[in-house]
């Protein structure tokens, strides 16, 4: 039986207050981890400049292709899995600041972004000071190649032209490495910087290596949505995520794995969100590009703690269900969407009441949108629990997670940072 609640019998209680002014301000989303791991990024490399100087071209190109290589590497999907391995190894009888501060590994991207930023000031730099000739031809060229992809990975354009900002940044990665290469063999390297380029070059191509072309079987229970079911080998671990394609040179898009305890293969939730996942639920396609690594999502993080709620709106259900099947956490869910069962079919929500059988699933078609920040922290408290996930769209998970967070609750959800 789906349990929800009318819009005046939404709220329990009051919300907690907010935290005092200086432990409000670091929750605020332009000092979230994200953004001071960059910072700290920028940080190291300034201080490094401070105490080498005066710097000479050598140190100019190691600085360069550190950082560089600090950006690539740490967006490899084995490096991410690796990540959350560490972070989450943490025991629940730590203290919680300890493990809530952990739980935000998954914003690993701001050393992504300072890598890039600081590898590109340093490179600059020595460009500046190569003498005329092909170096210095290609090392401009190389400048301008990263000075485009990270433009136009500013939230601004990303946001607005996400798929040229994919195209961008992978053709253009690719060409700028391959430029890397070519001004690092016309400097007479030594063995660290090759070295360091092979490790960089077989990082970008791994993940290529595992494409391949594999069976789906898709079931549509509604014109929003389509469950896709893989069995080609490959028993993804709970809570990571698969990239598909219909175009493995264009677009590229990640849909959390839902493995079914005891059973081989994996399902995908795709609901209407978009061009390309709206062709695909009309298309149906029979196959699909898979890149063969899967990576864990922000909902693994689950481990640190004794208790979590999982909030989620429409298809958000889908990253959630995989840890509420396995169960390894005691979790409580609040699920608001349209009609679930006419949307998500019968045999979803059942699966999702069978183990969440006290989950609180809001129909908005019957009672509308719902204050999701308070109903969330009404099942924080009333499951006693220690945090909150979500999954929803960008402007809700923002909405629960510094609502919560400002409160002094633990709260967890993507920042798009891809």
């Amino acid at each position: 039986m789906t349990t929800s609640l009318p819009r005046n019998d939404q709220a329990t209680g009051g919300l907690p207050p907010l935290l005092s002014g200086p432990r409000r301000l670091l929750k605020h989303p332009r000092l979230m981890h994200y953004n001071r791991l960059a910072a700290l990024v920028l940080l190291a490399n300034a201080v490094f400049a401070a105490t080498a100087w005066p710097l000479d071209d050598r140190t100019l190109g190691h600085a360069a292709l550190a950082n560089l290589a600090l950006a690539v590497v740490v967006r490899q999907q084995y490096v991410i899995n690796l990540l959350f391995r560490l972070a989450t190894s943490a025991p629940t009888s730590w203290p919680l600041r300890v493990r809530w501060t952990l739980g935000k590994v998954y914003h690993f991207g701001g050393l992504h972004v300072g890598g890039a930023l600081a590898g590109t000031a340093w490179f600059l730099a020595l460009t500046i000071t190569t003498p005329s000739g092909p170096l210095m031809a290609v090392g401009w060229a190389l400048i301008a190649l990263l000075g485009l992809v990270i433009a136009t990975a500013l939230p601004p354009f990303r946001s607005r032209h996400h798929d040229h900002f994919e195209k961008i940044h992978r053709f253009g990665g690719w060409a700028a490495l391959t430029l890397f290469w070519t001004h690092t063999l016309l400097s007479s390297p030594g063995p660290w910087e090759v070295g360091v380029l092979a490790v960089v070059t077989f990082s970008v191509a791994l993940p290529w290596l595992r494409l391949r072309k594999v069976d789906v079987r898709l079931e549509r229970p509604s014109s929003h949505v389509v469950l896709a079911r893989f069995d080609h080998g490959e028993t993804p671990f709970a809570g990571s995520s698969t990239a598909i394609s219909r175009s493995p040179l264009k677009e590229w898009h990640s849909f959390a794995n839902v493995p079914a305890p005891g059973e081989p293969g994996f399902r995908l939730t795709i609901s209407r969100a978009g061009d390309w996942t709206g062709s695909f639920i009309d298309d149906l396609p029979r196959q699909v590009w898979v890149k063969g690594i899967t990576t864990a999502g922000v909902a693994n993080i689950e481990v640190l703690f004794t208790k979590v709620v999982y909030v989620a709106t429409g298809s958000g259900i889908g990253p959630c269900l995989p840890h509420l099947l396995a169960a390894q956490v005691p979790s409580r869910l609040v699920w608001a969407t349209r009609d679930p069962r006419a949307t998500y079919g019968d045999a979803l929500v059942d699966e999702i009441l069978a183990v969440q059988p006290d989950a609180l699933i809001w129909d908005t078609s019957r009672h509308g949108k719902p204050d999701m920040v308070r109903l969330a922290h009404d099942a924080h408290r009333d499951f006693g629990a220690e945090a909150v996930i979500c999954i929803s769209n960008k402007k809700l998970t923002w909405q629960v997670v510094q609502g919560l967070e400002r409160r002094g609750i633990p709260a967890y959800g993507a920042i798009w940072d891809s």
